[in-house]
């Protein structure tokens, strides 16, 4: 969103209408290492604790066993030095986590045993689903933009193809997944970011006419703080922001038809991913706080 253009009289006359693979992956992760079986102790996110590894597929119960080959049985044993005995954690990006030890190694692997049933602990809510147009930045800008969606908890990040940001190559899908991943450990979150799809304006409508609460980013449209004010917290929401060069005036329509709140970012032109972190970041802060009153 490097240039939101929009006169002020073009949004007052707008304003007045409106992805699971079977084999198991493993990457390295860090968490408390409190025996605790309680939610928050399994989302502590101090260091110096157990070593966690992502896998897709944990073991169903108690004394159940998963192997662990490839690259990360070369990273468990030889980078990080496990062995036989060694206690870890393994997560699935969906919330499940079970803690384990090393049952036995060999030249081609090694196996995981359960010491427990594995925990499932519940996503935070309220979730904030991103609709970004970002295929066409370059220099590493996208990866920048999912990288920090990441950490700032997003739900989810959806690449929207618009008339200025027409198309995202598939090997940058495949990229964004891996950095995804890498971003989950380091900010040592539970629940992996989805990733969904590139969609056209027109498939996101339905989402935006069934949420509650939608936020379109727009120069000169009152501020977001504004509308904040007078929102009440939802379970869920959706922010959208446009390309470089802006969405068009059909675009803009559609979004605003279909119940979406133009909200402005301040006063300065922002980049497509300055105005997503900038957004989300606030959101973030704004639902927290909502949920720390609350309780």
């Amino acid at each position: 969103m490097q240039a939101h253009r929009p006169t002020f009289h073009r949004f007052a006359a707008l304003s007045n209408r409106w992805r699971h693979r079977t084999s198991c992956k493993f990457r390295a992760f860090c968490s408390s290492s409190s025996s605790s079986s309680s939610s928050s102790d399994y989302s502590n996110r101090s260091r110096g604790g157990l070593p966690r590894f992502f896998s897709d597929v944990l073991p169903p119960s108690e004394g159940g066993v998963v192997r662990v080959q490839g690259d990360e049985f070369w990273h468990m044993t030889k980078v990080l030095r496990l062995s036989t005995n060694d206690r870890v954690e393994l997560f699935n990006g969906k919330g499940g986590l079970v803690r384990g030890n090393i049952q036995s190694v060999d030249r081609a692997g090694l196996d995981f045993v359960a010491q427990e049933d594995p925990k499932t602990v519940p996503p935070q809510m309220p979730q904030w689903h991103v609709f970004a147009a970002f295929g066409t930045l370059k220099g590493g800008r996208a990866d920048w933009l999912v990288e920090k969606c990441t950490e700032l908890g997003a739900s989810s990040v959806t690449p929207l193809l618009t008339e200025r940001s027409p198309s995202v190559s598939e090997n940058r899908v495949d990229r964004l997944q891996r950095l995804i991943l890498a971003a989950s450990k380091q900010c040592q979150r539970l629940h992996e970011m989805v990733l969904n799809p590139p969609q056209k304006i027109n498939d996101i409508l339905p989402h935006i006419q069934k949420s509650k609460l939608s936020l379109l980013a727009v120069a000169e449209a009152p501020s977001l703080m504004s509308a904040l004010t007078s929102s009440r917290i939802e379970p869920d929401g959706i922010m959208i922001v446009g390309p470089e060069g802006d969405f068009t005036e059909k675009e803009l329509s559609k979004l605003m038809e279909a119940g979406a709140t133009a909200v402005g970012l301040g006063p300065h032109r922002l980049r497509v991913e300055t105005a997503t972190i900038a957004l989300l970041a606030t959101l973030m802060l704004w639902s927290d706080h909502h949920q720390v009153t609350k309780a």
